[in-house]
């Protein structure tokens, strides 16, 4: 029988990750940026360079998500909610011809149907104003037939699916549930006077339709709410207070990784093991989103896959087809790989405007990140 080693850390290849995190920051693209590797449910690298160190916070965009689903998990786990039953069985706003049909699942899964549905403030300040924003939304297609991220809606409508079973704050539930147990910060509801936070900036030029043409194929992207005022609008005290669940959150590089780590690891089996392999191994959602890239979705997260797509999910070119993570706008990395058992986090606080050069650069980043361990044999 031949023997399996473990993996092994590649100085030299984490030495290379570095300059590269290092690379805009030093041109002066990037005001800062920290990166952060995880394995054997430790750090083994990080670094910041720029106006921060490490203890600055970022803002994570969407990889916020996966802590929020990171807590769902758990009720899901308790019988609390049924992924399948109709998101009316929990919120009777819910409950008319237009929504009835929706499942929690599909809320989770971006398929639900309402991608653009507006909440804001003075809405979102409060659960009762936002379950009555959420009576007037209107479906923009049949619920489970169409695949459309939903930047920030549907984490709003699990944030209330939270507070109607838990009685408890949902900002509250995800530092109780998930990062108070992995011995992290509390990520969402930040009291801004209580840490450093690395304001967002606008950097770069957008990319011109010839450009885009070449890269895409298209000469204009599909619009959606993230433009770059709704990003500049999470430097508020009163929206990083708030804790927007589909992508409010902040907190540091290293605290992505190790959230990862814990979820390769799952120490004191804080989810039930079954329902962690099925939310970090199995494709939910294979259909096309408006680029025509399969979804590749799990309940909350995004599969890395084999179908050479693996990029364009925010996963670089080197990662095995089980890794599973959820990046955020701008830039903010978060995977980890089953396959060499490294977890990444990368955060910057530079809104790079130019729509090819960012995701080529997350690319680059994450592609260097999987070389750092060799392979399981």
């Amino acid at each position: 029988m031949r023997s399996v080693s473990s993996p092994t850390i590649v100085d030299a290849r984490i030495n290379a990750l570095l300059q590269r995190c290092a690379r805009e920051v030093n041109e002066g693209l990037l005001p800062s940026c920290q990166v952060a590797i995880g394995f054997e449910g430790e750090l083994i690298a990080r670094e910041a360079f720029g106006t921060a160190d490490h203890d600055t916070t970022y803002c994570l965009f969407s990889a916020t998500k996966a802590f929020v689903a990171a807590a769902f998990w758990q009720l899901i786990s308790e019988g609390v909610v049924d992924p399948t039953s109709p998101v009316a069985t929990h919120l009777d706003v819910f409950d008319d011809d237009d929504k009835r049909a929706i499942t929690v699942e599909q809320v989770m899964l971006h398929s639900s149907g309402f991608p653009h549905a507006p909440l804001g403030p003075p809405a979102w300040d409060s659960s009762p104003t936002r379950r009555e924003a959420m009576s007037r939304w209107r479906l923009n297609w049949e619920p489970g037939t169409r695949y459309e991220y939903h930047p920030t809606s549907a984490h709003w409508v699990l944030a209330e699916i939270m507070i109607e079973v838990t009685g408890n704050d949902y900002r509250d539930e995800v530092a109780a549930r998930v990062t108070s147990p992995l011995g992290l910060p509390r990520i969402l509801g930040i009291t801004p006077t209580t840490q450093t936070a690395a304001e967002l900036v606008l950097t770069g030029e957008v990319a011109g339709p010839d450009e885009l043409e070449a890269a895409f194929g298209v000469r204009e992207l599909p619009a959606n709410e993230v433009t770059d005022d709704v990003l500049l609008r999470f430097n508020s005290p009163e929206v990083m207070e708030l804790g927007v669940p589909g992508g409010g959150g902040w907190g540091r590089a290293t605290d992505l990784a190790l959230f990862y780590q814990g979820l390769l690891h799952n120490p004191g089996e804080l989810w039930e093991p079954n329902l962690l392999a099925d939310v970090t191994g199995r494709v939910r959602n294979r259909m096309p989103d408006p680029m025509g890239v399969p979804a590749n979705r799990s309940l909350g997260l995004v599969l890395a896959g084999s179908d050479g797509h693996s990029h364009l999910r925010g996963m670089g070119r080197t990662l095995s087809a089980e890794a599973f993570g959820h990046n955020g706008a701008g830039g903010q990395i978060a995977w980890a790989d089953p396959a060499t058992g490294l977890s990444v986090g990368y955060t910057t606080n530079g809104l790079d405007r130019h729509q090819i050069r960012q995701p080529r650069r997350t690319t680059s980043i994450a592609s260097l990140a999987g070389l750092c361990t060799t392979p399981l044999d």
